[in-house]
């Protein structure tokens, strides 16, 4: 047999192997509880009332979408800008933000239930209904008050991202030079507080010592709501390794963020080149009011973001699934979940998986990379529910 006959055949063996059935990637979206940690749709639910019901051209996430990926659960972030906002500013927007996502969930009562456990999750979709959670991004909304934290978790809100990008006055996020040295001692007090709740610690966005001191003040296991890996896009949001780790042998779970941003090498330098774009978005953040009428804002920001879009061009599904495979290979199966960040990423977000209809297009891609079902599984939502059993557990334990 001659070798460039030998090497077409050997080629068309690889290509038989990855092949995947599309009955195949069916029947498992049926069985699969598919959970996604990370979405920002609550700002636009605030601010432009966008009807979860209503399939949109616009944005990421809504029930016909959700549907079409057989999407069981989501959580809805609970996130302030810092930079706009002063702490009872952000109080209030936090509140009015958490009020939403209770009335948009009531107003749908046939498709969505809210839910603040694991079971409540199964319950919800034994029921044909999408379970609403709540997370809160970046600890500054409890403006250092623990009575703030249990309020919080007595209106629904499971997880807390410690920082956001910028510090708290107890704790250093990963978006400027350390303050605090990671946790102060409040910062501590927060954490352990947390898993007396049964509220997951998440380390997204947070400074390296801030991940470490996080890991070892939480009684338990801890959490990465939407963060990739570091050692293929080298961005301080990502996890390194050694972080992987260690948040798997507490028995956390890290959630791929789908952001191109934290997922392409280079991506984020030759978007900060835009600088039009970046400067007319700055304009119309300055305008609106951090209350009343932010309508206009949405459709102005998605504007540029569609132009941003057409100068980069968007990266392959590939690099997605880089992560999914790297994550998994250092962290184990067991200890890797979905955190795609929709809506929160100004709309760059990797081919084929532009929206949360797209859920099947990474199922298949797991596939052709080789996981089984069962793993699969796992990533779509088994684990988050174990993570979520455990913190609940232990705070059964601390009472």
């Amino acid at each position: 047999m001659n070798k460039p006959f030998l090497l077409l055949l050997l080629a068309s063996s690889a290509f038989a192997q990855t092949k995947v059935d599309p009955a195949r990637v069916a029947r498992l979206l049926e069985r699969a509880t598919i959970l996604d940690l990370h979405d920002d749709t609550t700002q636009m639910i605030v601010d432009e009332g966008y009807n979860l019901a209503e399939k949109h051209d616009f944005g990421q996430v809504d029930i016909p979408r959700m549907r079409t990926s057989h999407v069981s659960g989501l959580f809805l972030s609970i996130w302030t800008d810092t930079d706009r906002f002063t702490p009872i500013q952000t109080i209030r927007r936090t509140l009015e933000q958490i009020d939403a996502v209770r009335r948009e969930t009531a107003r749908h009562p046939a498709e969505l239930a809210l839910a603040k456990t694991a079971d409540e999750i199964l319950t919800a979709k034994k029921r044909g209904r999408i379970a609403i959670l709540m997370g809160l991004e970046g600890g500054a909304a409890i403006d250092s008050d623990l009575a703030m934290l249990r309020t919080y978790f007595d209106l629904g809100v499971r997880y807390m991202t410690l920082t956001h990008t910028n510090h708290t006055p107890w704790a250093d996020t990963s978006s400027k030079p350390p303050e605090h040295n990671g946790l102060t001692d409040f910062g501590k007090q927060v954490v352990r507080e947390m898993s007396r709740l049964g509220m997951m610690v998440d380390i997204s966005h947070v400074s390296d010592k801030t991940f470490y001191d996080a890991l070892e003040t939480s009684s338990a296991p801890i959490i990465a709501s939407h963060s990739s890996c570091r050692s293929i896009a080298n961005v301080p949001r990502n996890m390194t390794d050694d972080m992987l780790r260690s948040i798997a042998a507490k028995g956390g779970v890290v959630h791929i963020n789908f952001y191109e941003g934290f997922l392409e090498p280079g991506f984020n330098d030759r978007e900060n080149a835009l600088k039009d774009e970046q400067a007319r978005q700055d304009s119309i953040d300055s305008q609106t009011p951090n209350f009343g009428d932010r309508s206009r804002n949405g459709p102005a920001v998605r504007k540029i973001n569609a132009e941003r879009i057409a100068k980069l061009g968007r990266i392959p599904l590939a690099r997605l699934l880089d992560h999914f495979e790297h994550a998994v290979k250092i962290a184990g199966i067991d200890h890797v979940g979905l955190g795609s960040d929709f809506d929160g990423a100004d709309d760059m977000f990797p081919q084929d998986m532009e929206d949360i209809s797209k859920i099947p297009n990474l199922v298949r891609g797991l596939m052709e990379r080789g996981f089984s079902d069962p793993d699969i599984l796992k990533i779509l939502g088994g684990n988050t529910l174990r993570v979520m059993r455990a913190v609940e557990q232990a705070a059964q334990r601390a009472k």
